[in-house]
C-alpha cells in the first residue's frame, strides 16, 4: 500500500513525509499523493528503477558557432538523460532514493526524494513498455517533470527524460540554440532509445522498450519542440525571429519546407504541451498548426505571462484543427501550471531576486502538489488510451468542460444518482478551477 501525503506548506517545510514502511525527516519529495488527489495519481503497481545516461548526437549543426552567411559549424551533441522503467527490487531493496539536482539559481544545489531505487533490475515480465519523452524548459533540467517520469514508469511506462544542453539551470546559452535544437534533440532521443531498446544492444533498455508506443511531453521550451515534432512546422515569419538561428536554419522544419512533412515521426501515438512557448511570437500559423495530427492534450495555465493563454498555448489548441485534441486549464494560474516539481526548500528566502528561484517553482495562486497530482491523473488516461488502447480511459476526458458546473450527487451507500455528473476520479469539490475543452479533428 502505497502511503497519501496532505499537501500543507507546515508538512513539507517540516520534512515529515511517510516513504516506504516509516516516517523519514526528508523534505522535498517528488512522490507526495496528496489525500485530494484524483485517482489516477496514485502510483502503479511497479518498482521503479532509475538510471542516467548520456547520448552523443554527431555532427549536429553547432549554432552558437556558426556566423551569419557563413558555412554552418557542426559538432558532436551530448545529451544528459535520466530513465526511469519499471523494476524489480532485489533482497533488501525497498522503494526511495535521492536526486541531487542544480536548482534555478546554479550554486544552490538540491536534495530530492522520491520512490526510484537507482540501477534497479529492469522488470521483464510485460516489456516491452511503452517509451514516454519528457522535454524541459528554458532553463530547466531533466528533473524538473522528475514526479511524472516516476510515476508513469510505477504504471509500466520506460520515461526518458532530458538535459537539453545549451538550456538548463548550469548551462544556459543564447536563446538560438534551444530554438534550433528543441525538436531535434526530442527525435534524436526517440531514436537513440528505439536503439538502446533492441534486442542484442548491450544496454540494460534491451527488450524493455516499445518505441513504436511513444508519447511525449513538453514543457514551455519543451512543448515548443513537442508542437513541431507532431506536425506543427513553424512559419515563415519565425525564421527571422529577433533570437533566431543564423542561415535561416529554422526553415529546416518549417510548414513550407516539403521535406519537413517526411520528418513527423509516425510511432510518437500522442502528446501533452505544457504552457508551449512561441505562439504568441508568430512561430505558427494556419497552415503549420493544420499539419498536426497527433492527438495531443495541451495544459495551461490562464493568466500564463510567458506563453500567453489566449494568444498561446488556447490558440495553439484552437488552430489545430486537424487533431483530436483537449486542454486543460489551470483558471488563475500562471505559467508554472502542472509541470515543476514542489519549490526545493534549499529556495526558501531566494523569491524576489533576479532569477527568482523559488518563484521559478510556484505557482501565486495554487498549491504545486495539486497540480502535480492533477497532471500525473491526466497523463495516466491520455498515455493508457494511446500507447495502451486502454478505451476504458476515455471516461476520464467525457466531462463537464467547467468543473465548477459539475454536479455531486451521490447517495449514503456511494452509489452516483442520475444526477451526477462530476468530473470522473476526482472528490468531491476538488474539480472547482479546472476546465477541460474538446475539439474533434475537422477532417
Amino acid at each position: 500500500m502505497r502511503p497519501m501525503f496532505r499537501a500543507q506548506p507546515a508538512v513539507l517545510l517540516a520534512g515529515l513525509v511517510l516513504a516506504g514502511a516509516g516516517v523519514l525527516a526528508q523534505p522535498n519529495h517528488v512522490d507526495i499523493i496528496a489525500p485530494t488527489a484524483p485517482e489516477l495519481a496514485a502510483y502503479g503497481p511497479h518498482a521503479v528503477g532509475v538510471r542516467t545516461l548520456a547520448a552523443t548526437d554527431p555532427s549536429r549543426p553547432d549554432i552558437l558557432n556558426t556566423k551569419e552567411g557563413a558555412p554552418t559549424a557542426r559538432y558532436d551533441r551530448t545529451l544528459t538523460l535520466e530513465v526511469w522503467y519499471p523494476a524489480v527490487l532485489g533482497t533488501g531493496q525497498s522503494p526511495g532514493g535521492e536526486y541531487r539536482v542544480i536548482t534555478r539559481d546554479p550554486s544552490i544545489t538540491a536534495s530530492l526524494h522520491g520512490q526510484a531505487v537507482r540501477d534497479a533490475q529492469p522488470r521483464a515480465a510485460g516489456a516491452p513498455f511503452p517509451l514516454v519523452i519528457i522535454s524541459h524548459g528554458y532553463p530547466g533540467n531533466r528533473y524538473l517533470l522528475s514526479h511524472l517520469g516516476e510515476n508513469l514508469a510505477s504504471k509500466g511506462y520506460v520515461v526518458v527524460s532530458i538535459d537539453h544542453k545549451d538550456s538548463t539551470y548550469d548551462d544556459q546559452k543564447a536563446f538560438a540554440s534551444t530554438l534550433y535544437n528543441r525538436p531535434f534533440d526530442q527525435l534524436f532521443v526517440l531514436n537513440e532509445m528505439a536503439r538502446l531498446g533492441r534486442a542484442g544492444s548491450g544496454s540494460f533498455l534491451a527488450g524493455l522498450v516499445d518505441d513504436n508506443r511513444t508519447g511525449i511531453v513538453g514543457y514551455s521550451m519543451g512543448g515548443y519542440g513537442v508542437v513541431n515534432v507532431i506536425g506543427g512546422g513553424f512559419s515563415a515569419a519565425s525564421v527571422d525571429f529577433s533570437s533566431a538561428p543564423p542561415n535561416r536554419l529554422l526553415a529546416e522544419r518549417s510548414a513550407g519546407n516539403p521535406g519537413y512533412r517526411n520528418s513527423i515521426d509516425p510511432r510518437i501515438k500522442s502528446a501533452i504541451a505544457i504552457g508551449p512557448w512561441g505562439m504568441q511570437n508568430g512561430f505558427w500559423d494556419a497552415e503549420g498548426l493544420n499539419g498536426i495530427r497527433t492527438p495531443v492534450l495541451f495544459v495551461a495555465g490562464s493568466v500564463d505571462d510567458v506563453s500567453g493563454y489566449e494568444r498561446g498555448t488556447r490558440a495553439l489548441f484552437e488552430g489545430a484543427g486537424n487533431a483530436d485534441r483537449y486542454l486543460l486549464t489551470f483558471v488563475n494560474a500562471n505559467h508554472n501550471a502542472a509541470a515543476p516539481y514542489p519549490a526545493p526548500v534549499e529556495l526558501l528566502g531566494t523569491n524576489g531576486e533576479p532569477p527568482a528561484p523559488y518563484a521559478h517553482y510556484a505557482d501565486p495562486v495554487w498549491d504545486t502538489v495539486r497540480m502535480n497530482n492533477i497532471l500525473q491523473h491526466f497523463a495516466t488516461a491520455w498515455f493508457d488510451r494511446h500507447l495502451k488502447a486502454d478505451v476504458a480511459r476515455q471516461a476520464y476526458f467525457e466531462l463537464v468542460p467547467q468543473g465548477k458546473d459539475a454536479v455531486w450527487a451521490v447517495d449514503r451507500e456511494g452509489r452516483t444518482l442520475p444526477e451526477h455528473t462530476y468530473w470522473k476520479g476526482f472528490k468531491r469539490g476538488t474539480a472547482v478551477g479546472l476546465m477541460l475543452e474538446h475539439r474533434a479533428p475537422q477532417d
